[in-house]
């Protein structure tokens, strides 16, 4: 029988169509295929950070002899943390320099249940403790090797900028900030803190005006002394122009506290809790009041109409240069985050070393009249000047035993990205190492028994010398190394200038109303204020 041509056509589509449908079906295996592997893949990956590679690294430090407890899935330690934290912070400590239990409840807890060498479990990933200051010393030196972790979530938060910048980013940036805070600024800036003071004290004055003394929570005044500082230091404004950036950063930091339950948790910033709305809120209206004192100073620089005499103009200008120079410089988005590094760190550090300052002289008087003695010698009736807070020997070795006893940098945390080498531990990849810098501060070991002790006494002789012959002196206050605090030197000028110009005018000492409260937040404020009986003597 012959075929019709019509009859090969539709022969031929038929054969067609069951060639496309046999390329159809290997297509769909193909991407059934590879729709397993996807998941397997990703499965495997899940499995691994929720459980295989905690497991591995919790064998790890048993082996080393850390101990701790058992890892719990994906939450770690993160619930007993937060309950421990809740509790230690709703009631006040008994007065005493002591306050390492206080102020580290977690950590005491672990410390103390498991010894020295302990770790916790901050959701997946394990923290080991540091307390040697050897290795301490060791880890800040090597700052390519032992990175910050990032991320980091309560750190993170808060502030960014040149705190958590690594390798080349981070040079170029310290490379642009440096210019802020040499000698010559810092002597610039030294009207601007007098003049901050000037009003603080002037506020005092007044309060004391009638009846000589009173009794006042001096934390409220020294915060924002500290705020007003950095306002005119930073952007030569007043503390009442930035005082919504300092709202906002506040409230961000009590907002933190109640999202410790969810902190560690991926994408944590897209559960719908009120704190996280309103914490996501803030940075949006943070990042607009920012850059619209950026913008107006940016304008004013290029117009002729503005200084650079201040840390915003400073900035501003080192990084036009290094852009001329070299091409590239700081974003938009970096001077934001380096601006709101200015006010956080700028005011907390200092805020809290003089606000303890003045606690620790009410409890030790005898040390608040050697300082006032020594002040009323160097400058005698002259006006305080920047070259005379040299000379203020007493003084600053006041300040270096408080910032031994309530340093403001608590704990530092770094992390290994690689199988790392530190004293005769080789630590793997993915753990994350607790600095425990009060720990260090407060051992008897390295300071002697009187180590809880309000004595400035031990660095007469200097910081090197401070524990006697017992080794290089371990103490951290503004952390160590090619990223030691790039503000250390402006926050020592301010706590002298204001302390100097506190004791020529001012006795104090503390009231019976005041509740002893050193619990950290970014640094290590006291959270039921400072209520001392102030004294007008001028």
């Amino acid at each position: 029988m012959l075929i019709k041509i019509k009859d090969y056509s539709l022969l031929i589509v038929l054969l067609s169509l069951f060639s496309l449908g046999k390329k159809m079906e290997t297509m769909g295996k193909v991407v059934i295929a590879i729709v397993i592997a996807v998941m397997v893949r990703w499965g495997w990956k899940l499995l691994n950070w929720v459980w295989l590679k905690p497991k591995k690294l919790e064998k790890w430090l048993r082996d080393e002899g850390y101990k701790g407890n058992s890892y719990k899935l994906l939450m770690g330690d993160m619930i007993e943390l937060a309950t421990i934290i809740k509790e230690g912070k709703s009631k006040p400590s008994p007065v005493t320099h002591d306050i390492t239990s206080y102020a580290l409840p977690f950590d005491h807890h672990i410390i103390s249940k498991y010894g020295e060498k302990s770790f916790i479990w901050l959701g997946t990933t394990p923290r080991m403790y540091i307390r040697d200051p050897e290795l301490i010393r060791d880890i800040l030196l090597r700052p390519e090797e032992f990175q910050k972790p990032h991320p980091e979530p309560f750190r993170d938060s808060l502030i960014r900028g040149l705190l958590i910048k690594e390798g080349n980013k981070w040079t170029k940036h310290r490379k642009i900030i440096n210019p802020a805070f040499n000698l010559q600024n810092l002597k610039i800036m030294f009207s601007a803190i007098s003049l901050s003071c000037s009003d603080m004290i002037h506020k005092w004055e007044l309060l004391t005006a009638e009846a000589g003394s009173i009794e006042v929570d001096v934390w409220p005044y020294i915060d924002s002394l500290a705020g007003d500082v950095i306002s005119r230091a930073a952007f030569g404004s007043s503390y009442e122009e930035g005082e919504k950036i300092f709202r906002i950063q506040k409230e961000q930091i009590d907002l933190i506290f109640q999202m410790l339950f969810i902190l560690h948790l991926p994408g944590r910033r897209f559960i719908p809790t009120r704190a996280n709305k309103k914490f996501n809120e803030n940075v949006k209206e943070l990042r607009s009041v920012l850059m619209g004192i950026i913008n107006k100073r940016k304008k004013a620089i290029e117009t002729g109409e503005g200084k650079c005499d201040d840390l915003l103009g400073i900035l501003l200008e080192s990084n036009k240069k290094e852009i001329e120079e070299h091409g590239v410089g700081m974003s938009m988005e970096d001077v934001i985050e380096e601006c709101k590094l200015f006010y956080v760190a700028g005011s907390e550090t200092t805020s809290n070393l003089m606000v303890w300052t003045m606690v620790c002289l009410s409890l030790h008087q005898e040390w608040q009249i050697r300082a006032r003695e020594e002040i009323v010698q160097v400058f005698d009736d002259k006006e305080l000047d920047f070259e005379g807070l040299k000379n203020l020997k007493v003084l600053t070795m006041i300040l270096n035993e408080v910032l031994r006893l309530y340093t403001p940098v608590i704990m530092m945390t770094r992390a290994t990205h690689k199988d790392t080498k530190l004293g005769n531990m080789m630590i793997p990849s993915g753990m994350q190492l607790s600095l425990a810098m009060m720990h260090v501060h407060h051992d008897r070991e390295i300071w002697g028994d009187d180590a809880n002790e309000f004595k400035p006494e031990r660095f007469s002789e200097g910081i090197v010398n401070a524990t006697k012959g017992k080794g290089s002196s371990p103490f951290f206050p503004f952390s160590y190394g090619p990223r030691v605090c790039i503000g250390q030197n402006l926050a020592m000028a301010e706590a002298k200038t204001a302390l100097a110009m506190i004791l020529h005018r001012f006795s104090f000492e503390l009231s019976p109303s005041y509740k002893h409260s050193p619990f950290p937040v970014f640094t290590l404020p006291p959270q039921f204020g400072a209520h001392l009986i102030l004294r007008n003597i001028s």
